[in-house]
């Protein structure tokens, strides 16, 4: 036997790493060499090699291992002990599908196409079907293909390594759309580790945790005036008015044992009710696929899968493409941020920190019992970067809301002394995390345009919304999350105790044009025992209600981007619950149409009233006209460009109605009262202003006109010049 494997070329270490799953060179063994042809296959009970001329048996040489002489193209036949024969292709007589500039731009990490060269690819190479999987793992021993087409045993499909890239590719034949796999990976320790593809397109339903090959080519998009057109729709000085949605809970299928809807169901109801509640986009909380239902997504282990939960890819498309076609934007929630620690995750991935930094106090969130990413290794970057434009290009989404930057900027987040490491100027700030961002924002503006990028951060960052060239992150847009915890402090409040609080609404308008700011009313913000935002507001049921509705009001005329969660415009009672729908009964009741009819007139008046959002983040677009704590009143002026419509906003959060109240105006003539939240349609007593008041000349409040108004208990009125002339004669 020694001497045949010395004549054959094997050697005891090759038969032993083979047999043993150790092999880290399978292709300078396995396959066609020299007129030899190996082949490794456990539980056989004869192998032959089918060729042009004949049918050649193959020698068993050791174990599992066949052998023999064979010259030319052939096909495997195998034979169980049962007697069972089939035909298969050998992986090993493939030559290696990732090209040049693919192993070029994988070895520096730049390669920001990264999800067409590494995951699962249904393809034809060297003409046979199959699937190519390619896989970052650098520091592994041995990587194997596993799944049932080969009894999960790492033994049958080891890779070949390419190069120094710390990659690992091979081409299966035979297998395609649908085929459950895993990466089993043999760590520098000799640990066996099994992990799910981290650009994989697809995954199993959770708790299951293969991934699934997903042929993701050929959809047939039609959306291409939209995405000619969206610059202008998503640009600052446009109207943008967003539904925060989590796709398991915002309706279900009842008489079907409570499922969710499908994207294919939420493409046809979904897109029809924002679009009918006058939105302009949703935004998904996240739809990477995630393992725990409980994280709502914001724990992804499938950065490259949309969720199995609603359907397969091209359904999740079929959604997106419905949206464009009702005119709808699509934003994602994308976390960047931070990953689990399931053990088929990117967790110590191929044995060592990976994607991860080694060191605890850089690479573990103690808030979350999360993982951090390593910013600083490129390799790492390119992965997220290219997931971004990944999500942009492939499903035309049409931008990113970046979760939780504010941990990212900073090694001392949620961190007490000595448990943070220092950047290497000694000071707080991520640099590594910096630079990601900024890369990030440069490359999804260049490479899809029109989109739109927004971060949550809640700090006082510079610059989170200004350009790369001009010392920004280069966000688009920042969430106001300074302004939304101030206004509920005081919404939440007595209204006999908000005199105290004046400055909670007002101080937000000290730096409201320092950034593109959208005003966020979000899912944070009706979980983990803060109530419902129905149930934030005080006094009985009337009052609670018509606080609601002037808070509303009064954010939809303050400047800024408007976004609301699902529930939230007709004023759930419950707090948010993932595990089942929102309250549709409740929403049925008068009170909640109220609100709900608010929401969306707010929403049209929005879009129709150019002073309310075309200088949102310029600070001549606003103007304060007059406060009074004791009363707490609140009445501002809104501007557009010059033939716009001027707008003034007056608010009273007493209960107390003001009548015969004098504000000034900037132009005598016909004001029309556009939104009155306390108006009998929205469940409101029904006080107003008969649809509208004549101002006259006269100086009040610093303007050259006023007009004395009704302002009803607990309300907004919001008042639109009539720039026609031809309002109407009181």
């Amino acid at each position: 036997m020694e001497q045949s494997k010395q004549a054959s070329g094997l050697t005891n270490d090759d038969i032993a790493a083979l047999s043993g799953g150790r092999c880290d060179r399978p292709f300078d063994i396995l396959g066609p060499h020299g007129g030899w042809l190996t082949v490794y296959h456990p539980d056989l009970a004869a192998l032959s090699a089918v060729t042009p001329g004949g049918e050649v048996s193959l020698d068993r040489v050791a174990g599992d291992l066949f052998r023999g002489r064979v010259d030319g193209p052939y096909r495997l036949k195998a034979r169980s002990g049962g007697g069972i024969e089939w035909l298969f292709d050998d992986p090993y007589r493939f030559g290696q599908v990732l090209g040049e500039m693919d192993l070029h731009l994988l070895g520096e990490g730049t390669h920001r196409r990264l999800w067409q060269a590494l995951g699962a690819h249904v393809m034809t190479h060297e003409d046979t079907a199959g699937t190519h999987f390619a896989v970052w793992a650098p520091n592994a021993r041995r990587v194997s293909v596993v799944g049932p087409f080969n009894g999960w045993d790492g033994r049958r499909h080891p890779m070949r390594r390419i190069g120094g890239t710390g990659v690992w590719e091979i081409f299966l034949p035979g297998l395609g759309e649908g085929t459950l796999y895993k990466y089993e990976i043999l760590d520098a320790q000799g640990g066996l580790l099994m992990k799910a593809d981290p650009v994989g397109f697809g995954s199993q339903h959770p708790p299951e945790k293969a991934s699934v090959v997903r042929d993701i080519s050929g959809y047939g998009w039609k959306d291409s005036d939209w995405m000619a057109g969206r610059a202008v729709i998503q640009d600052r000085r446009a109207p943008i008015s967003i539904y925060e949605v989590h796709l398991g809970s915002w309706r279900r299928k009842i008489d079907q044992g409570g499922r969710p809807l499908s994207y294919k169901e939420l493409a046809r109801d979904l897109v029809a009710y924002a679009v009918d509640m006058g939105f302009t986009h949703l935004e998904l909380l996240p739809v990477s696929e995630f393992p725990f239902d409980g994280s709502w997504g914001y724990q992804p282990v499938g950065m490259y899968a949309p969720t199995i939960r609603f359907g397969p890819p091209h359904e999740f498309r079929d959604l997106v493409e419905a949206a464009h076609e009702a005119g709808l934007g699509v934003l994602l929630d994308w976390v960047p941020g931070h990953f689990p620690t399931d053990a088929h995750g990117l967790a110590r991935f191929d044995g060592t920190a990976l994607y991860e930094h080694a060191d605890p106090r850089e690479g573990f969130h103690q808030d979350w019992n999360t993982l951090i990413y390593n910013y600083g290794r490129i390799e790492v970057q390119n992965y997220l970067i290219a997931n971004a434009l990944y999500w942009l290009e492939e499903y035309h989404i049409d931008g990113l809301r970046v979760d939780a930057v504010a941990s990212m900027l900073y090694r001392d987040y949620s961190r007490r002394e000595g448990q943070w490491i220092p950047n290497r100027h000694g000071g707080r700030e991520n640099l590594e995390a910096i630079e990601f961002l900024k890369n990030t924002n440069v490359a999804a503006y260049a490479e899809s345009p029109g989109i739109m990028t927004v971060a949550e951060e809640s700090t006082s960052f510079p610059k989170v919304s200004a350009p790369v060239d001009a010392g920004g992150l280069g966000f688009g847009f920042k969430w106001n999350m300074g302004w939304m915890n101030d206004t509920l402090r005081y919404m939440s409040r007595d209204p006999v105790h908000r005199q105290y609080h004046h400055d909670l609404m007002t101080f937000g308008l000290m730096y409201a044009f320092s950034e593109n700011f959208i005003l966020p009313i979000s899912h944070d913000e009706v979980v983990h025992g803060k109530g419902s935002m129905l149930r934030k507001m005080p006094g009985d049921d009337w009052q609670q209600f018509a606080n609601l509705r002037a808070y509303y009001g009064f954010m939809w005329g303050h400047p800024g981007k408007k976004l609301l969660f699902m529930g939230c415009e007709w004023g759930q009672p419950e707090e948010w619950n993932h595990n089942g729908e929102l309250n549709w009964p409740a929403a049925a009741q008068p009170r909640h149409q109220g609100v709900q009819a608010l929401v969306r007139d707010l929403n049209r008046l929005y879009r129709g009233t150019p002073a309310l959002y075309r200088k949102d983040a310029e600070p001549d677009g606003f103007g304060w006209i007059a406060t009074d704590a004791a009363q707490s009143t609140f009445v501002w002026l809104r501007r557009g460009d010059d033939g716009d419509a001027p707008v003034v906003v007056a608010c009273n959060m007493t209960p107390v109605p003001r009548h015969r109240f004098r504000i000034g105006v900037p132009c005598a003539g016909y004001w029309r009262e556009a939104i009155n939240t306390d108006a009998e349609l929205y469940g409101g007593s029904g006080m107003g202003n008969l649809g509208g008041v004549r101002a006259k000349d006269g100086p009040q409040d610093g303007q050259p006109a006023f007009m004395e108004i009704t302002l009803p208990p607990l309300s907004v009125v919001i008042f639109v010049a009539d720039k026609s002339g031809k309002g109407e004669e009181l």
